[in-house]
């Protein structure tokens, strides 16, 4: 057994190299964080031979800055796995704590989706940001720090999950009128594709603003606060109205991102993953980019923990 793991802020995922297994853990780092025991969990119940570890969480806010981020995440894979190595930003395996180590997610999928897929404009949007990696002659050509991608939008803070709504909307059409959007955090991108159908409450795995549940009508009721009102003064046809125009501007904001990419590198097709692969399909249809989704290729759960899977085939061939 090879095992693939990313710790992110948010979730950590597992995978193995021949993508029989699959995980998704929520396991907030800011929040009481578990991780500790939930990777002693995880080495005691699979026992694996080797494990590739790719790490994005040293950016979470419990920490004072990214090494100190890094030595706690990697101390503790290091004491629940024995044969444990970590891919860098240069795409290659290390046991130094070493800050090329950080945020290196996105390189694991890239080098495996150079090989499968060729020159592309990989995509992964998650529960919380969105990687766009240009991919030629099958290596990526991408800054090495998240601060540089966001320079260049190969980053784009803005996931189908965790995203607060006032982040990406200033105000809203209600009724044909112009309101502003309260800057609270009432509702998140989660609600949106809730209520617009895009995903099920099984893939509700972050927690809700308000700390209540992950129906529709919770939903609703949060989505209902961003414009200061409540399911009494404005109906569902108005909150679905909101919903649409959330994930429009998702959309754009997302798109122009790829644009720059695209015209970067003279790039046109997107290889996409991850849970907000409908959200990429939008984008490929606006711009008129053709586009491979990678739960066509691999089955929808790889897609969705695409950098464990992906580390754990790279660890494999070590």
């Amino acid at each position: 057994m090879i095992l693939g793991i990313d710790i992110g802020g948010a979730n950590t995922k597992i995978a193995s190299s021949d993508g029989k297994l699959v995980e998704f853990h929520y396991l907030p780092l800011w929040k009481n964080s578990h991780l500790p025991e939930a990777l002693f969990e995880i080495s005691e119940r699979i026992k694996p031979e080797k494990v590739g570890v790719v790490i994005t969480g040293e950016l979470a806010d419990c920490f004072q800055d990214k090494d100190v981020g890094l030595s706690y995440i990697i101390d503790a894979v290091n004491k629940a796995f024995v044969n444990t190595w970590f891919l860098d930003s240069s795409g290659m395996f290390t046991r130094e704590k070493k800050r090329s180590i950080s945020a290196a997610n996105w390189m694991a999928s890239a080098l495996i989706v150079g090989r499968d897929f060729g020159d592309c404009i990989f995509v992964d949007t998650g529960s919380t940001t969105t990687d766009i990696i240009p991919i030629k002659n099958g290596k990526p050509f991408a800054a090495v720090t998240d601060f540089e991608r966001l320079k260049k939008s190969e980053l784009v803070y803005s996931g189908v999950l965790r995203t607060n709504i006032a982040a990406l909307l200033n105000n809203v059409d209600v009724r044909g009128i112009s309101s502003l959007i309260s800057s609270e955090l009432f509702a998140i991108t989660a609600d949106v594709y809730l209520v617009l159908g895009k995903i099920s409450q099984y893939d509700y795995t972050c927690d809700t603003p308000d700390g209540v549940g992950k129906t529709v009508l919770d939903a609703r009721r949060r989505l209902a606060r961003g414009v200061c009102a409540d399911l009494t003064e404005i109906g569902e046809q108005d909150i679905v109205a909101i919903a649409n125009q959330a994930m429009e501007k998702q959309v754009m904001d997302i798109a122009d991102a790829i644009k720059n990419v695209a015209k970067s590198h003279g790039l046109k097709t997107i290889v996409g993953c991850g849970l907000g692969e409908f959200l990429i399909k939008e984008v490929a249809d606006e711009l008129g980019f053709d586009i491979i989704l990678m739960s066509e290729r691999y089955g929808k759960e790889l897609s969705k923990v695409f950098p464990a899977y992906a580390v754990a085939r790279l660890m494999e061939e070590m």
